[in-house]
């Protein structure tokens, strides 16, 4: 396998110098308007719930492993493809599918750091023009374990010393205040690190400074001796969690798929709401 053309996380003037890249796959994850609108030249159009499963009340699930192998091969992504991707959000959706890459055994993608948001506010080149896959990919998907926890593996792991729980949604439903699921509150013994609070609103939504970033979960116990499991309400902002610790040398992180909708709609797994 070759070498990654860029970072885990990757600055604007990082992903500009490789763009037209043979091996590269430029994903746009948005709704269409915004794509029309502007985007990164030759990028290709990516709606979010191409790449998530939803069997109500559970959202969040992994898609089925064809489907995913059959959509990376219409995205013109091969296993020796690097992936960069890139919303207008802060980076869920972009995060979501890099998770989901991982989780598909696939080792070259990055996150544009801040993505569109950077993009368009620094200056970076836009187009309107709608880009296709330059040739259709090849991929088998078959899923990797090692970035997915299912809610029996938690409740396997719950209470362990080398244990830690990132929970990536707001204080409101942490505490259980606001509650989408049949249940409200969190998983006992989770660290409440809002997916927000690790942005920088000054530096056009990229991800904080590293020390501020390390110091923010050595003070919840989220240290990198330990696992840590990420999960939010549907593992979307939690996906953004994932990516960054991976980005910070944490070698041990999992991503929970079906999260608070699915452990918040059982009724055999504990809940803390305090």
């Amino acid at each position: 396998m070759s070498e990654p053309l860029l970072p885990l996380i990757a600055e604007p003037e990082q992903l500009q110098a490789v763009l037209g890249h043979d091996k590269l796959v430029v994903l746009h994850i948005s709704k269409p308007e915004r794509y029309a609108e502007y985007h990164i030249p030759g990028a290709l159009f990516l709606e979010g719930m191409r790449y998530v499963k939803i069997e109500k009340p559970v959202f969040g699930l992994l898609p089925d492993a064809e489907d995913f192998g059959r959509l990376l091969e219409s995205l013109g992504i091969s296993p020796d493809t690097h992936v960069v991707t890139c919303d207008d959000e802060g980076g869920g959706w972009a995060s979501r599918f890099l998770w989901t890459l991982d989780a598909a055994g696939h080792t070259h993608y990055s996150l544009l750091n801040g993505g569109l948001v950077t993009w368009v506010n620094e200056g970076f080149p836009v187009s309107q023009e709608t880009a296709t896959a330059a040739q259709q990919g090849n991929y088998s998907v078959t899923w990797n374990q090692e970035p997915v926890a299912d809610t029996d593996y938690i409740l396997s792991r719950l209470g362990a010393d080398d244990l830690g729980l990132l929970d990536s949604r707001s204080p409101q439903e942490f505490s259980g205040e606001k509650k989408f699921a049949a249940r409200g509150g969190h998983i006992p013994g989770a660290a409440l690190l809002n997916w927000t609070d690790t942005m920088d609103q000054t530096r056009n939504l990229r991800l904080k400074p590293e020390a501020e970033l390390r110091a923010m979960l050595e003070q919840r116990g989220l240290t990198p001796d330990k696992e840590i499991i990420c999960y939010c309400q549907s593992h979307h902002r939690s996906s953004h969690a994932y990516i960054m610790l991976k980005s910070l040398g944490y070698s041990r992180v999992k991503g929970y798929p079906g999260s608070w909708s699915q452990w918040g709609n059982r009724t055999d797994t504990p809940v803390e709401d305090s």
